[in-house]
């Protein structure tokens, strides 16, 4: 058995899709296809902040909205 570096799969059987679904979970699961939408085009510094921000804001009202009473409901 041969020993394999990286992001790479070994074929068994002539399974390709077996192989394909395990390729695309190690990409996944390293964060590779999220850098790469991160890099694809350029944000401006202020657009970037901006989406942090929002980004942020968003992750409180969640937590928020978590922790608050149920409503009544009469």
């Amino acid at each position: 058995m041969q020993k394999l570096h990286g992001r790479s799969v070994i074929v068994t059987d002539g399974n390709i899709e077996k192989a394909l679904r395990k390729f695309k979970k190690k990409i996944q699961t390293s964060g590779i296809l999220n850098d790469l939408r991160l890099k694809e085009h350029y944000v401006k510094p202020t657009t970037e902040r901006k989406i942090k921000r929002s980004a942020a804001k968003n992750r409180w009202r969640k937590q928020l909205a978590e922790q608050a009473l149920p409503k009544k409901l009469y």
